[in-house]
Order: C-alpha cells, then sequence, then structure tokens
C-alpha cells in the first residue's frame, strides 16, 4: 500500500483524513449519547453487576455498573422530563464538559477502528474497481464487506480486554496477565468472543453503506453536472445511506446488543468459562419471549444517531481527501516549474 491511491492521496494522509473525521464525529455524537444513558438510567436503574450498551455513533462499548450505578461519567442521573430538559440540567448542575464524559474510550478504541476500515476501504475498492471490469461497480460492495471484516477483526481483542479492564478495576499495567491467563484457559480463540455477532451486523451494514453511499454521490453529481462531489452532496449521501443500512439490519443490531451484555455480565462476575448463548439462540429467545417486533426496538434512536454520525463521517473524510488532493496537486506543480 506504498505510494499514491488512483485519488492521488497517500495512504497516510487517507489514515489522517479519517481519523479527523473519526474525532469530528465523537465530538458530535457523544453528547446524544451520554443524555441518552442519563435517561435510561433514569427510568430503570441499572443495578451492580450490570452492563449496558454505550455507542457513539463509532462503535458500541459495554460498561459495566459498580454499587447500584454506573462508571463515574454517568453518576447522579437526576431527573428528566424529556432529552432537552436533560441537556440543559447536565449543562447547569455538572458542565458543559460532562456531555463528552464518555469520549475517552472512543479516542482509545473507535479512532484506530475507524482509520483502519476507511483506509483499507479506500484501498479495497481502488484495487477491485481495476480488476472487476464490467462490474466495476459493484467493488464497493465488497470492499465495504472486507474492510469491516478486518477492522472488527482487529479491535474485538482489545474490545474483550478493556470490559476486563473495567469491569475488575485493574490498571493496564495488568494487560499481559489478562491477555495471558485468558489465552491459557480458553485459547486464542477466546480473544474474539462475540466476533460473530458483531460481523453479522456490521458487514451487512458496510457493504450496503458503501454501495449506496457511491450510487448516490455519482447520482448527485450528475444531476448538478459536477465531477467533484461537495460537503453537501456527500453529507446527504452518508445520512441516507446510513439510514438504508441502520434500518435493513437493526434486527442484528437488536441481538448484538444483547449478546454483548450478556458476556460483559459474564466477565463482570468472572463467569466467562460458562456456556454462551448463540446468536440464533438470542434471536429466538427474543422472539419467543417480546414477539417478532421486538427484533425492531430502538427503531428510532438508532436512526437518529446513525444517520448524523455517517453523514458527518464520510463528508469530513472526504473533505479531508479533498484538501489532501488539493496539497498533492500544487506540489506537483511547484515541483514541475522548478
Amino acid at each position: 500500500m506504498s505510494g499514491q491511491s488512483p485519488e492521488n492521496i497517500t495512504p497516510v494522509q487517507q489514515m489522517v483524513a479519517s481519523c479527523s473525521g473519526a474525532i469530528l464525529t465523537s465530538l458530535f455524537v457523544t453528547p446524544l449519547d451520554v443524555v441518552k444513558i442519563r435517561l435510561q438510567a433514569q427510568r430503570n436503574p441499572f443495578p451492580k453487576g450490570k452492563c449496558f450498551v454505550y455507542c457513539n455513533g463509532l462503535m458500541d462499548h459495554i460498561c459495566v455498573c459498580d454499587n447500584g450505578n454506573s462508571k463515574a461519567w454517568y453518576k447522579a442521573p437526576g431527573r428528566f422530563s424529556g432529552t432537552l430538559d436533560a441537556f440543559v440540567q447536565i449543562v447547569r448542575s455538572e458542565g458543559i464538559k460532562s456531555l463528552w464524559s464518555g469520549l475517552p474510550p472512543t479516542l482509545v478504541m473507535a479512532v484506530p477502528a475507524t482509520v483502519i476500515y476507511f483506509t483499507s476501504y479506500d484501498q479495497l475498492c481502488a484495487s477491485l474497481r481495476l480488476r472487476m471490469g464490467d462490474h466495476a461497480q459493484e467493488a464497493p460492495l465488497l470492499a465495504g464487506a472486507l474492510a469491516r471484516v478486518g477492522a472488527a477483526t482487529v479491535i474485538s481483542p482489545l474490545e474483550l480486554i478493556r470490559t476486563k479492564l473495567q469491569s475488575q478495576k485493574q490498571s493496564y499495567g495488568e494487560l499481559t496477565y489478562l491477555i495471558r491467563s485468558a489465552v491459557q484457559t480458553e485459547g486464542w480463540r477466546s480473544l474474539w468472543r462475540g466476533l460473530g455477532p458483531t460481523l453479522l451486523r456490521d458487514v451487512p451494514f458496510s457493504a450496503m453503506y458503501w454501495y449506496n453511499y457511491e450510487r448516490g454521490k455519482r447520482w448527485l453529481c450528475e444531476r448538478y453536472r459536477t465531477r467533484e462531489p461537495t460537503f453537501t452532496m456527500t453529507f446527504v449521501s452518508g445520512a441516507v445511506s446510513g439510514s438504508i443500512a441502520s434500518i435493513v439490519t437493526l434486527p442484528f443490531d437488536v441481538v448484538k446488543t444483547r449478546r454483548q451484555v450478556e458476556l460483559g455480565e459474564l466477565q463482570a462476575k468472572n463467569l466467562s468459562s460458562q456456556v454462551r448463548s448463540s446468536t440464533l439462540s438470542v434471536m429466538s429467545r427474543i422472539v419467543a419471549q417480546d414477539g417478532f417486533s421486538a427484533l425492531f426496538a430502538g427503531f428510532l434512536p438508532r436512526l437518529i444517531k446513525v444517520a448524523p454520525a455517517c453523514a458527518i463521517m464520510i463528508s469530513c473524510y472526504e473533505l479531508g481527501k479533498a484538501f489532501f488532493r488539493k496539497q498533492n496537486q500544487e506540489r506537483r506543480t511547484f515541483t514541475s516549474q522548478t
């Protein structure tokens, strides 16, 4: 992956562009999830040892509750009458910085995962388009799926270890011991526990998202007769494609969330060697207990979060790439003139 891509930017420049996009997405979306968790804790207080999933638009994090409450960045939930009231009260009583209190885990894990994902997608898509000939339009579908598999596989062991560190209140200095003990007792595959449900949701989402995004962006460019998409075009394309993918993959998201919470609670109670429910059994249990419609629970909250997150991430990423393309072009022009 050395040298410049067909887009005339280097892989390193792609990484910088995706990193800036991930940071901006986190800054915009994190307050929404902080408020959502506060409201959730108000309606259904988290008992000790239970887990909840915190998602900031880039990736999910398992959070373990302590002493009948959640971790420090979600303490003292207060009494809120709604989302807007929660925003106002949190800012008044705790300061505006508290709206980004869940940001550190994002910067530690989600940003590197996003950099791997977006850079891999661009490199794979460019390569596949050259090889697929008449079927080049389907390249984003395959590239998106492969890039998500790679990113999820790389980050999965880190997510598992991070959950253990949090639930057992251990320092990062004990990271090596955690890895060694997990491998010795359950083998290397134990580090990728929970990867299956993640891939079931994220791979179809990624494939549909990139395919629809590229088609939507191309359609807008043709409609407005421009070669380069504007910020508005990429923003709209990202929001629409993200919305479509989130709706189609919602049942997998519900199953994955249940599975994540189960795994997190087992780890918190040091019961990691017990037999766990498979993805299919979790889906069957949800349908048996709550009906088929339960597989589509959380439709509106997921849509409200995913659409702007996808729009902000992809538009910032494209803006960053356009900036580097312009810089590279100016550098080549200057070099040729001298």
